[in-house]
């Protein structure tokens, strides 16, 4: 337990000589050692800190010969800008730390921080509003057309320069959208943005060139489960039937715009491969799609690249008789197992100490024959952690990374993270949904999708233009929130409006 976890009454507090209450109650008891930060055998000094966070850290390294080298790296810290000097030894004192704090930084080696971080990052960032249509088209109580006219107009007014304004689907299946003519119809002549509409297929295409629709949309899914639930087609059916759109809208000279649907996990097939990703996209792109924007429809998505492993649940007195867990290093595990498979302790065990994971290119005789004597359970159902990086780099393998859009819903609250490493990655096209509003009618648990107020907020900090004023996106966010009838889905919009509420009563 860490000094900041001990609960310190009075009555301790009189027993604590002078340096254990310094240590107790100073501001940097927060603070890691230099040992715990696994920086070895070093000399830090200099370190300054500002009232921001960044400081400055210069170490001094010993050389052989006794003397020093310095290397300046930036860190984060939890200091709030006090100017105090605090003397430490670690590492029975060959180490000696010497913080200094004040309100001096050094922007350039920040920047050059920040630099590493943020390379490939583009300097301005599309962003796509979905709220009008994917965001309310899960909604149970009809909202009025008037209401979505004037979300609409707030939106454009905020500068975003595409809002996804409805959908020519059938009534019958989204009831919310089945004013979508007297919607495009009124925001048609809106200038400073353009207004995609979602078209499922020819007859619903010829609807919203009527409505006076200038752009459109197709949606395919990469899980040929969902294909059949959402729109009743395999995906294969579903490209034949875009293939049409596209041609009509080519001789049109319409836009088109493809949307993919569970990039990284289906609600009904789990986990959904990359490849099958790829296909779906490069073949949207073929048709002619000038964009293709990639869905997170169930919100299971996260960063980095985790590799896919079958398992085996075994019960912790097996692993404790196979002497497993108690093993430190994959090449004291006594019994052999295959690549790829990892074995786990069953329910009854206790810590996370207790499940582990081995690897060679053997057989799995004995432990199946373990398996077969204690009812050991092998699955493939345990959680899966679908990742986002393997799916990016498989469509970017067929399709121009300039036009790839990421959509991804916050269901698990991964959205803001897989949005930045989908930046990082090449990616300058990104969907929102104001007030973080959504859901898919057909994908049950799927909760809303980013909010796009969350989203500007994360590009201002990062230094990425987006064109969009903040304050008119909150208010066309508290519109609509207030007409449904429940608090904003943006976490930035809640944080800001609590510190404008209290602004106003100082």
């Amino acid at each position: 337990m860490s000094s900041l976890e001990e609960p310190i009454g009075l009555d301790n507090f009189s027993s604590m000589n002078c340096v254990d209450r310094l240590q107790r109650f100073s501001s940097s008891a927060c603070r890691p050692r230099l040992d715990e930060m696994g920086m070895g055998n070093c000399w830090i000094e200099g370190r300054s800190c500002s009232s921001s966070n960044s400081c400055k850290s210069i170490f001094m390294e010993k050389t052989e010969q006794g003397h020093v080298s310095g290397k300046s790296i930036n860190l984060r810290t939890a200091s709030l800008g006090r100017s105090h000097k605090i003397p430490e030894s670690v590492h029975g004192g060959s180490c000696l730390l010497d913080r200094h704090y004040s309100t001096h930084c050094n922007g350039h080696e920040a920047w050059s921080l920040a630099n590493k971080f943020l390379r490939g990052i583009s300097k301005s960032v599309k962003i796509v509003e979905v709220g009008p249509r994917d965001g309310l088209q899960n909604e149970k109580n009809i909202v009025p057309t008037a209401v979505k006219v004037e979300l609409i107009q707030r939106l454009v007014s905020s500068g975003l320069p595409v809002v996804e304004a409805t959908s020519f689907v059938s009534p019958k299946w989204v009831p919310q959208l089945a004013d979508a003519k007297d919607v495009m119809e009124a925001v048609q002549n809106l200038a400073g943005a353009r207004f995609p509409v979602l078209t499922p297929n020819l007859k619903g295409f010829e609807a919203a060139i009527a409505a006076g629709a200038k752009d459109v949309a197709v949606f395919a899914s990469a899980s040929e489960s969902f294909s059949k639930s959402n729109i009743n087609c395999s995906i294969e059916e579903s490209l034949t039937r875009y293939r049409l759109v596209a041609s009509a809208a080519k001789k049109l000279s319409i836009p088109v715009r493809g949307y993919v649907s569970c990039v990284v996990g289906c609600p009904v097939e789990g986990p959904v491969s990359p490849s099958k990703v790829a296909h779906v996209a490069k073949e949207l792109h073929d048709m002619g799609c000038f964009e293709i924007s990639l869905g997170d429809t169930i919100g299971v998505g996260t960063p980095g690249v985790v590799e896919n492993k079958c398992y085996l649940c075994v019960p912790r007195r097996v692993l404790e008789a196979m002497q497993i867990s108690s093993c430190s290093s994959l090449s004291a595990i006594p019994c052999a197992i295959k690549e790829n498979i990892e074995i786990r302790a069953a329910a009854e065990a206790k810590s996370e100490n207790d499940v582990k994971v081995a690897s060679s290119n053997d057989t799995i005789d004995e432990l199946a024959q373990v398996s077969r004597s204690t009812a050991i359970e092998e699955t493939s159902s345990l959680p899966h952690r679908s990742t986002v990086v393997p799916m990016l780099e498989a469509v970017m393998a067929v399709v121009p990374v300039e036009k790839l859009a990421v959509h991804f819903h916050d269901t698990y609250g991964q959205s803001l993270s897989n949005i930045l490493i989908s930046l990082q990655m090449g990616i300058s096209i990104i969907d929102s949904s104001v007030s973080g509003l959504g859901g898919c009618p057909y994908a049950k648990g799927a909760s809303g999708n980013v909010a796009t107020e969350d989203v500007v907020y994360m590009l201002n900090g990062i230094g990425v233009k987006t064109n969009v004023d903040l304050a008119k996106l909150m208010s066309a966010g508290e519109f609509i929130s207030k007409h449904l009838g429940r608090p904003s889905g943006s976490k930035t919009a809640v944080a800001l409006s609590k510190i404008r509420a209290d602004a106003s009563k100082i």
